[in-house]
């Protein structure tokens, strides 16, 4: 019994800690009213589900980073459910988990995050800083936009608990995008995105690699500044 209890134990922790890697932050901006427009739209004859122009349009810059973060436009099938990881929580992996399942952000979305990019940076700190995590919509976006500046506050909060992990993913294909050489040379890119690599792809968590990452995050910062 006392076996059976423990693995239970183990199980449920291992299960909300892969329910937590695909948890989303919501941003608070008119979110009643964000959530209202959403539950009215209707698919397209492709499946999207997108917010007409003008009441988009209409929407302030809050209004719609909660709207893109919070909500997907394009649809796109996955047709093959991914089977589940084991011991998820004693991995780095080299792709974030999907934010919004079978829907992605929209051009009109990506154009936004990129128009709008030091805003949504500032959005994204707030955020972080007053709920205390990181969602995988956030974690997204900042790669989404390339936003290497952000590499130090995303250290720090790392740093708070050393928990999330998938940060140090986002750090990843951050010098990944950007091409960092001692990065792309090394045999953690290989692994994670090389020719035989898969999307998951992952590194062991340990101190040597988590230091790794950390330390050539933040040189790749000092080298853009």
């Amino acid at each position: 019994m006392k076996y059976f209890l423990l693995f239970a134990v183990l199980f449920c922790s291992i299960t909300l800690f892969a329910q937590d890697r695909s948890k989303i932050s919501v941003p608070p901006y008119e979110l009643a009213k964000i959530k209202g427009l959403v539950s009215k739209m209707e698919h397209d004859e492709e499946e999207n589900l997108k917010l007409p122009a003008k009441s988009y349009n209409a929407l302030s810059l809050r209004e719609k980073f909660t709207y893109h973060m919070i909500h997907a436009e394009s649809y796109s099938q996955n047709c093959d459910a991914m089977p589940p990881i084991e011991n998820e929580h004693k991995k780095i992996f080299g792709n974030l988990p999907d934010a919004f399942g079978e829907y992605s952000w929209s051009e009109r979305q990506q154009d936004f995050l990129r128009g709008q990019r030091d805003s949504v940076m500032a959005l994204i700190k707030e955020s972080v800083l007053r709920s205390k995590r990181m969602g995988v919509n956030y974690k997204a976006a900042v790669v989404a936009m390339n936003s290497w500046e952000m590499i130090p506050f995303l250290i720090s909060t790392y740093n708070t608990d050393k928990k999330d992990h998938d940060i140090l993913t986002v750090l990843m294909l951050l010098m990944k995008q950007n091409e960092y050489k001692p990065f792309m040379t090394s045999t953690s890119f290989t692994k994670l995105y090389g020719e035989d690599a898969d999307f998951r792809a992952y590194l062991d968590l340990n101190k040597a690699n988590e230091d790794l990452i950390l330390e050539r995050a933040g040189n790749l910062y000092k080298s853009k500044k």
